[in-house]
C-alpha cells in the first residue's frame, strides 16, 4: 500500500458530486500523489464528449443514450436540480466565486497526470462507445480498478 496513491470511483453523474471528486483528486495530485479515478454507471456521462457521437448502435442503445446527460456541462444537481435550474446557478455562483468550470477541472485534472479509466462492463450495458469519450481516456474492468486500488492508501467512492 501507498500513501501516496488515491483512487476514486465515480458512480454519480450529478454536478455537485463530480465537483467535489475532481476537486479532491486535482488536489491530491497537486500535493504529487498519484490519482486514478473510476468512472462506472452514471459516472460515465462525465466522460463523455457532447461533440462526438459513435456508429454502430442499436435502437436501445441509442434512446439510452438520449436520455443521459452528454458532457459535463449538461449534469444536474443531486438536489435542488428545479428542471435545471439549479446547475445553472451553480455554474454562476460558481463563476463569480471564481471557481473553475467542470471543463476546466477535468482538463487540470489530466494535465496533472490523474488518470480516468472508464468501466467497461457499463460502457457495454449502456452502450457507450470509446469513440464517444474525451481524449485521454483508459477504458478497464473491475480487476483494473482492484489493482489501482489495492496499491492505493486512500479509496473513495462518489
Amino acid at each position: 500500500m501507498r500513501e501516496d496513491k488515491k483512487t476514486i470511483i465515480v458512480f454519480s453523474n450529478d454536478l455537485d458530486k463530480v465537483m467535489a471528486s475532481l476537486v479532491i483528486a486535482t488536489g491530491a495530485a497537486a500535493m504529487g500523489d498519484e490519482v486514478t479515478m473510476f468512472f462506472t454507471f452514471w459516472g460515465l456521462n462525465v466522460l463523455r464528449d457532447a461533440k462526438k457521437k459513435a456508429g454502430g448502435k442499436s435502437f436501445l442503445e441509442k434512446m439510452f443514450g438520449m436520455m443521459m446527460p452528454k458532457g459535463v456541462d449538461k449534469l444536474p444537481l443531486s438536489k435542488l436540480n428545479f428542471l435545471g435550474i439549479g446547475p445553472r446557478l451553480m455554474k454562476y455562483m460558481m463563476k463569480k466565486k471564481n471557481v473553475n468550470s467542470l471543463p476546466q477541472m477535468l482538463k487540470e485534472a489530466q494535465e496533472l497526470g490523474v488518470k480516468f479509466i472508464a468501466c467497461s462492463m457499463s460502457m457495454d450495458v449502456m452502450g457507450i462507445k470509446k469513440e464517444e469519450l474525451i481524449d485521454g481516456v483508459e477504458i478497464g474492468g473491475v480487476a483494473t480498478y482492484l489493482g489501482e486500488a489495492s496499491e492505493a492508501g486512500v479509496n473513495l467512492f462518489i
